[in-house]
């Protein structure tokens, strides 16, 4: 039986389609904001009282979240409000700027009343290259307000994108030259969003994406065999994959937590050579652009960890290129397969395929789900780990080297894969993240600790143009330690690449090693 545990791998969010749709734009004071309706008396937060002018007036609300306080609790009196005096009365802000982007309503400040307004301090900050704008922001549930991890933000007609982090934070930094184009935000199984690059560009928007459930009405009612379901996605790889060789520019980054705390991370713009999806073997290279390391120096308390192999681990779980053994059923009968659910990404409905080790099995293999499309059968997402009844006895299947003193055992390892249709035509790799997490025990000591290694990528552009191999002395070593990699300290590190936002732990980290590298 070949070992289901020998890779690690990771997740990534959203399909986002490079399928144009124009957007019109309607004048401030216009039909929508003179609409009116009726709100009773309230005390509630700015978030949800916006909630109540969506559902009555049917527009969402998008806005700088610079300028508008979502927790923020205000009293409201009942009566009859336009939309536009409703907006002004909750937010107690008549300096905003309100723009009707087809279905949404577009809150920010004049450009002089937002340079006079209190900044929020984004990381990392805009290129002083002119040539270059940047757009930031958080992606929420619109019913919850939760952050939407690993959304996907890209720019329709090109192959330039992001995602969003853990907390739904997202920057991308775009050339001047396509201020008139359109971005697309999409989540697994909610509405999509579209919006002008231009309106966006310096404001820093909190976007609220709708949940989408799919109407019973628009489903064909039939059995669907889970089998058969993977059996079509492998015979349409060819089709629904690229076969020539293609550049990709990726953002890497992988880190270290130990009791609950960042020890160590190292963020890197990686390029790579992607070769064809019907390669008997991977040949897939990768090239080092530049590259930091954070190390935690204050840390006092902690093991002498280091991750080995996560980028070749990346390269690993472009699962489409290397099948593991729950993506070839008909040879091996070691999982049970059920379609679980229905959903959506971009308006493209997805068939939800769920596996599951057999029950006879006791070796740790995996669990997880497989998001389909419906139409061309691409695989489009998907999100597993290694069973967790089963887990421990993978350990070392993880663990390389150890101190004689510490004892490690595997609590859990997840991945998400997802991948990006680029041209209306194929998909490339999108997005990947592994979580990999021990429980530690010390010999010397009562109680045991947590410790997590974590890896992921992001792919922010394709480029499909005179694609070669990278020479032998070009080739970064993938399965070393990539954070003893030598590299020479850029402070302009984050430059014009677009990156994963770190989330706030992380943000911690950053700032205290940029002070003391500097001296203040």
């Amino acid at each position: 039986m070949r070992s289901a545990v020998e890779n690690t791998l990771h997740r990534i969010l959203a399909c986002i389609l490079s399928f144009f749709v124009a957007i019109v734009l309607q004048a401030d004071d216009g039909g929508v904001l003179n609409r009116k309706i009726q709100l009773p008396k309230s005390k509630e937060t700015i978030y949800k009282l916006l909630r109540q002018v969506s559902d009555k007036s049917g527009y969402l609300f998008i806005y700088d979240s610079q300028i508008i306080e979502n927790n923020k609790e205000v009293k409201i009196s009942k009566g009859e409000y336009t939309v536009r005096e409703a907006i002004y009365t909750i937010t107690g802000n008549r300096d905003l700027k309100m723009t009707v982007i087809g279905n949404h309503i577009l809150l920010r400040l004049s450009e002089a009343k937002r340079e006079a307004s209190s900044q929020i301090i984004e990381m990392p900050p805009k290129p002083t290259n002119n040539d270059y704008m940047m757009l930031s922001g958080v992606i929420n549930d619109q019913i919850t307000d939760e952050p939407l991890s690993y959304s996907g933000i890209g720019v329709n007609n090109t192959t330039i994108g992001t995602i969003s982090n853990q907390n739904g934070e997202f920057k991308l930094i775009l050339p001047d030259s396509l201020r008139d184009s359109v971005i697309k935000l999409s989540h697994l199984g909610y509405q999509s969003q579209e919006i002008e690059v231009s309106l966006l560009d310096g404001h820093h928007i909190r976007f609220a994406l709708e949940p989408l459930n799919v109407p019973l009405q628009e489903i064909v009612v039939r059995a669907i065999d889970p089998l058969q379901e993977i059996k079509l996605m492998l015979e349409k790889q060819k089709d629904n994959y690229p076969s020539s060789p293609a550049y990709l520019t990726t953002f890497y980054r992988e880190g270290i937590n130990y009791k609950k705390k960042d020890v160590d991370i190292t963020e890197a713009v990686l390029k790579v050579y992607k070769t064809g999806y019907q390669n008997d073997v991977n040949l897939d290279q990768a090239k080092l652009v530049k590259m930091r390391r954070i190390n935690n120096v204050l840390e006092k308390d902690t093991i002498f960890a280091k991750m080995k192999s996560g980028i070749n681990s990346t390269l690993t779980l472009d699962i489409m290129k290397n099948s593991p053994d729950f993506l070839t059923p008909d040879e091996q009968r070691l999982y049970d397969y059920t379609h679980t659910d229905i959903s959506v990404i971009d308006g493209r409905r997805v068939n939800v395929i769920s596996f599951e080790q057999k029950e006879y099995i006791t070796d740790p293999l995996y669990k997880g789900q497989l998001f389909i499309d419906a139409e061309n059968h691409a695989l489009v997402e998907v999100r597993f780990e290694v069973n967790p009844v089963y887990a421990a006895k993978a350990t070392n299947q993880y663990v390389e080297k150890k101190n004689k003193d510490i004892h490690l055992t595997l609590k859990q390892a997840c991945y998400t894969v997802s991948y990006k249709l680029f041209n209306d035509s194929v998909y490339y790799i999108n997005h990947i993240r592994g979580d990999v997490d021990f429980k530690v025990t010390n010999k010397h000591r009562l109680f045991s600790s947590p410790l997590r290694f974590w890896f992921e990528t992001v792919n922010c552009k394709v480029d499909t143009n005179n694609v070669t191999g990278f020479s032998r002395k070009e080739r970064l070593a993938t399965h070393n330690i990539f954070s003893e990699t030598k590299y020479k300290y850029d402070e302009n590190f984050w430059g014009a690449f677009n990156v994963i936002l770190p989330e706030e732990k992380l943000k911690e980290l950053i700032i205290n090693n940029l002070s003391e590298i500097s001296g203040e």
